[in-house]
Parts: structure tokens; C-alpha cells; sequence
């Protein structure tokens, strides 16, 4: 019997995520499987421009009764509930290495992008896009003053758990690397260490070459689904040139970054016809003291949709206690998201 050759499309191999030296498990012939497993519901697609119940629009009242200004662009306040505080007391040492704990002392802020509640990003004009970024560039700065990490974040959608529809975004500021960004730390300094290079360069340069796992690109960026993608249609966004942290983009770099945004959030809408769910958030260079010449500015995001609106990837028990699986390769979602239109399915006609 003859030895059958191997094809990344049909049978089941490991891929190396370069920026966290973790395996993904890639299992391209479960696609073919049917689904009897959970549906979501389709969230509510129509939302007025004004809701007088959501704590987040213009001029409503938030928690503590705080009153929002009647703001009419973007918004930042400081988190009614945030999960790190500025003034946390120190942790006791613990008489046992099982039993650590750490004090951590951090900030969180809520961004609203919007004043208009039914709005989102890929619905927003490049003008608008531009703004929600500069104010992204503004918090790292201010917030670098102080903390070793600034975190700039979005969770959208029901299904990702955001409590809130309006849109908005978050941004956590702490005093140690979290563990992502640790990870990713560690492996771009020891791809430096090793080659004499920017790892993620290399990745964008090699990437723009190959040509298959691009989806959207212009002068200044390119977005691609990594080679390592572990959910169905992750993406990353990457500078073209060798940049450390959103502050140091310059004009036209902000300009192109809303272009491919808009362009790469109106591909996701159009997938399944839907307000697509995802988590997204930027990793840049830590702030403060250090040379970070190894680091490369860039933005992860993660949807969880895999089959239709309403099937979703779930977290299984294999990933909880092997590692992370996927079924969809990443050059077949790339070229799913790269064939859609650019013009958002709610706005054709």
C-alpha cells in the first residue's frame, strides 16, 4: 500500500505560534462534521441612536449617579467597577510557595467611541475611525507615564459578553506585564537574540510575499490570518514598517490603520450578515524604562463565530487539558474573509 501524502487541508497537523511558543492543533477534516450542538440567538440588529436606559449614551446617569456629558464625539471615564486600583494595599508574604499572591496596582477606563448607540466601528466614517485611534494613541501615552502596561481593549458583542451594546472599548493600566503580553515578550526578544531581527517584521514582509493568508492591505498595514490562528477567523494587524507603541504612528500610518479597520470590520459584518462578535486589542512595547527594540506594534482579533450567526467555537475539554484545536485552516478562513465585499451588507443598495 502506497504512503499517502500529506495535505494541510485535509489531515491534522501542529502549527507553532511564534509569539507565545505555544502549538495549535489544526484539524481540517472535522469541518465536514454536522452540528447538533448549542445555537445562539441572533442579537437585536436595530438599535435606536439614542437609548435613554443605556449608561453609556450621552447625558444619562451611571452608576454612583454620575451623569455623562452631552458628548459628541468620544468619551473616556474612568470604570465605575474596575478590576485594578491605584491605591491597593501590599499583599502579606505567604509561608508557603503554593499559596503566592501579588499586589498589582493599576487604573481601567471605559472608551466610548460614539455618541450614537446603534453605531459600530465598520459602520463609522474613516474620519470618525481616525479619531476612536488617536484617542487610543493619547491613553498609552498618558497612561505610560505611570504604568508598565496600558491595555487597550474591545469585547463586542452578546456572545463575547460585553454588558453594554454602545460602543465603546476599555482600557486597563497596570504595573506588571500580564500574561499574554509576557509571552510575547519573551519570544520576540529570543527570535532577536537568535536571527538579529524584528520577529513580526520578518512575519508581515514573509506574509505579504506569500500572499495566502492576507486579507486586507494597503501602503501602511497589512492584515493577515497568522499561520498559528487558533479561532475560526482571527486576524492580525500589522505595521509594515518597525514601529513600538500606537503613540509613535504617524498621520498617514493612523489613516491607513482606519482604512484596513473599516475594511477588515465590514469583512467580519459580512461573513454571516451580522454585527460580528469578536475580542480585539493592541500589543505594543511596554511603557517606561527599557529597550524594547525587539517588540513590533500589533492588534489581535478574535471572533468567535465558526459555522454560521448563531454556531459559535466553544473552548473544549481536549483544550482545557491538551492544547488549543481548530478545524478551519487559516489560508481557508483568509480567503473566505478576502473574497467578501468591502461595502458593509447593511449599507449595499
Amino acid at each position: 500500500m502506497s504512503e499517502s501524502i500529506f495535505d494541510p487541508t485535509e489531515h491534522p497537523h501542529r502549527r507553532l505560534n511564534k509569539l507565545t511558543g505555544e502549538w495549535v492543533l489544526v484539524s481540517p477534516h472535522r469541518t465536514k462534521r454536522p452540528w447538533q450542538g448549542q445555537i445562539e440567538r441572533l442579537p437585536e440588529e436595530q438599535r435606536p441612536t439614542y437609548d435613554p436606559g443605556c449608561y453609556l449614551c450621552p447625558g444619562n446617569r451611571r452608576a454612583g449617579d454620575v451623569a455623562n456629558p452631552n458628548y459628541e464625539s468620544t468619551f473616556v471615564f474612568t470604570n465605575d467597577f474596575a478590576a485594578l486600583l491605584p491605591e491597593t494595599p501590599v499583599a502579606e508574604s505567604s509561608p508557603s510557595p503554593l499559596f503566592e499572591a501579588r499586589t498589582t496596582r493599576g487604573t481601567c477606563r471605559v472608551i466610548c467611541f460614539s455618541p450614537r448607540h446603534d453605531l459600530t466601528l465598520p459602520l463609522m466614517s474613516l474620519e470618525e475611525i481616525r479619531t476612536v485611534i488617536d484617542l487610543w494613541a493619547d491613553q498609552i501615552t498618558d497612561l505610560g507615564q505611570t504604568y508598565r502596561w496600558v491595555q487597550i481593549f474591545e469585547t463586542k458583542g452578546a456572545i463575547m459578553g460585553t454588558s453594554n451594546a454602545h460602543p465603546h472599548g476599555q482600557v486597563w493600566a497596570g504595573d506588571v506585564l500580564p500574561n499574554e503580553p509576557f509571552k510575547e515578550d519573551r519570544e520576540q526578544r529570543a527570535y532577536f537574540e537568535q536571527f538579529g531581527s524584528v520577529l513580526l517584521v520578518d512575519y508581515a514582509r514573509q506574509e505579504s510575499e506569500r500572499r495566502e493568508r492576507v486579507v486586507v492591505e494597503n501602503e501602511e498595514w497589512l492584515v493577515v490570518v497568522p499561520y498559528w490562528a487558533y479561532w475560526p477567523f482571527e486576524t492580525l494587524v500589522l505595521p509594515r514598517r518597525h514601529v513600538l507603541r500606537l503613540p509613535d504612528l504617524t498621520g498617514p500610518e493612523r489613516n491607513g490603520l482606519a482604512d484596513v479597520l473599516k475594511r477588515l470590520l465590514t469583512r467580519y459584518d459580512n461573513v454571516f450578515e451580522t454585527s460580528f462578535p469578536y475580542g480585539s486589542g493592541w500589543h505594543g512595547a511596554p511603557t517606561g524604562p527599557g529597550d524594547y527594540g525587539y517588540w513590533q506594534l500589533h492588534a489581535h482579533y478574535y471572533p468567535p463565530l465558526l459555522r454560521s450567526a448563531t454556531v459559535k467555537k466553544f473552548v473544549a475539554s481536549y483544550e482545557m487539558l491538551g492544547e488549543v484545536q481548530r478545524d478551519l485552516t487559516a489560508e481557508q478562513a483568509a480567503a473566505r474573509l478576502r473574497e467578501l465585499p468591502d461595502v458593509h451588507y447593511r449599507q449595499r443598495g
